[in-house]
């Protein structure tokens, strides 16, 4: 019997990342967890096992990511920046680093390959963040012949940086403060949901060049929010703050210790973040997880929840 393929993850201990190594595992693909910090596969997937291996690489690194990717079947960057620091730059990781990865994929024969972006994506945006997961994109599809580009809205789940934000907000805060007058237009979809299509792009020939892959339901902000205060059993007043004020808020975080409120973060509440009806995860055969379901999970974790950042 011969040995699955291998699909070499890269970014496979982040958010997205280790959901995307399990759904490949559960489908009997073996996996390669490529990070810069290996030893936290470890901890998320225990001992290395035939099926599954670990390996450092930092897309930011030539040697390291062909050591990588070297004789996969597949490849999948995962690999996102969500502040700029230590001199690593948003262009880095995002456009040098993405060409970088689809390069030596393509020149070691690896037969497919996906990026991982973000739905709202601009190479005319003046934002860097939004602006170099577009440069992103055109850089991967230059590099690598029939690339996939993914591009999920927010993503939910356990660990999130978005949903279990707002509710340890809102169990704690009697005034909640909206993003501008909360009207900016979301489709958070289950994390869940976006890593078993990923998976499935592995068994797939042909698949489409793009998906963007959004939740059950599309609200507003200040609906999201107010679901949420119903599923919760609570009563807050809700309060509309200027974008400038955030701006001016993430711009001091980002002088402060740990992963506060950046810029990036709000840059991006500034645009709706909906499917525009490309490939979708009902064109994939998955059926999107309605957020009430994720609100009742995540409302049932602990204060602090996961401490894991997405990546």
């Amino acid at each position: 019997m011969s040995a699955p393929p291998t699909v070499a993850v890269l970014g496979g201990t982040g958010f997205l990342g280790h959901n995307i190594v399990a759904h490949l595992l559960m489908k009997g693909l073996a996996v390669r967890v490529v990070a810069r910090h290996p030893e936290r596969a470890k901890w998320m997937f225990g001992e290395p096992r035939p099926e599954l291996s670990y390996q450092a690489g930092d897309l930011l690194d030539e040697r390291s990511t062909a050591a990588a990717i070297e004789g996969a079947y597949m490849v999948v960057n995962a690999v996102s920046l969500y502040a700029e620091r230590d001199g690593i730059t948003f262009e880095a990781v995002h456009v040098k680093g993405a060409s970088r990865v689809a390069r030596l994929s393509a020149h070691h024969g690896v037969e497919r390959f996906v990026q991982i972006s973000g739905i709202g994506a601009d190479t005319r945006s003046r934002s860097r963040y939004i602006r170099t997961r577009g440069e992103g994109e055109l850089a991967v599809r230059n590099e690598f012949n029939g690339a996939v580009v993914v591009r999920p809205a927010v993503m939910c789940g356990p660990g999130d940086a978005f949903l279990t934000k707002i509710i340890q907000l809102l169990r704690i805060l009697p005034v909640f403060p909206l993003f501008g007058d909360g009207r900016t237009r979301l489709e958070p979809v289950f994390v869940g949901d976006v890593a078993e299509a990923v998976a499935l792009l592995a068994e797939r020939s042909g698949p489409l060049p793009t998906y963007e892959f959004g939740g059950a339901h599309v609200y507003t902000y200040r609906e999201l929010v107010e679901a949420i205060t119903r599923a919760l059993s609570l009563r807050r007043h809700l309060v509309s703050v200027p974008f400038p004020v955030w701006k001016a808020m993430a711009i001091a975080a980002q002088s402060l210790p740990g992963q506060g409120l950046t810029l990036n973060q709000v840059e991006l509440m500034e645009r709706d973040n909906v499917a525009t009806g490309t490939g979708n995860l009902q064109e994939l055969g998955v059926a999107p997880t309605p957020i009430a379901h994720l609100v009742a999970a995540l409302a049932t974790q602990p204060a602090g929840g996961d401490s894991r950042s997405p990546t």
